[in-house]
C-alpha cells in the first residue's frame, strides 16, 4: 500500500499480496490433510478375562493345614509338606519373599481349637501375608 502525496504522476510500486494469500491457503490445506494422518497416541491391548474359570485353589495357592491329635499338640502342613510349629514362620517368609500375590489359606480339622488357627493367622501376618482366608467344609467340597 502506498500513499501518494502531491501531484507528481510518477510510477508507484505496491506489493501484490494475491500470490502470497494463494500460497498460504495451499499450505493451510496441506496441514489440514496431514494432521489427521499422524498417530494420536499409543495403542494398548486391554487384558482379556481367562476363557476358563480359575479355581479357588490354584497351584500357586498356599494352604496351611492344622491336624488335631487328641491329647497332643497339633501337626501342621504347608501344601502337603509336613512342618513343625517352629518352622512355620521361616518357611512362610521364604515362600512369600518373591511373590506379588500374598494370599494364604488356613484349613483346620473340625476338632482343632481355634487358638491354634488364630496362631497360624498371626504367623501368616508376621510373614507379610496380605490376605488370609479360612477354608470351611463347604469351600473344600466345591459347592
Amino acid at each position: 500500500m502506498a500513499m501518494s502525496m502531491g501531484g507528481s504522476g510518477g510510477n508507484m510500486s505496491e506489493i501484490n499480496v494475491t500470490p502470497m494469500i494463494d500460497i498460504l491457503l495451499v499450505l493451510l490445506i496441506i496441514f489440514m490433510v496431514i494432521v489427521p494422518v499422524t498417530p494420536k497416541g499409543l495403542e494398548a491391548l486391554v487384558p482379556q478375562p481367562p476363557k476358563t474359570p480359575i479355581d479357588v485353589l490354584t497351584p500357586r495357592a498356599i494352604v496351611v493345614q492344622i491336624f488335631n491329635h487328641p491329647g497332643a499338640a497339633p501337626t501342621y502342613k504347608i501344601n502337603d509338606v509336613d512342618v513343625t510349629h517352629a518352622e512355620l514362620l521361616p518357611r512362610l517368609t521364604d515362600v512369600y519373599a518373591n511373590r506379588a500375590e500374598r494370599v494364604m489359606f488356613v484349613r483346620g480339622d473340625d476338632q482343632v481349637n481355634f487358638a491354634y488357627i488364630a496362631d497360624v493367622i498371626d504367623i501368616g501376618r508376621a510373614a507379610n501375608v496380605d490376605h488370609i482366608g479360612l477354608m470351611t467344609p463347604k469351600i473344600q467340597a466345591g459347592q
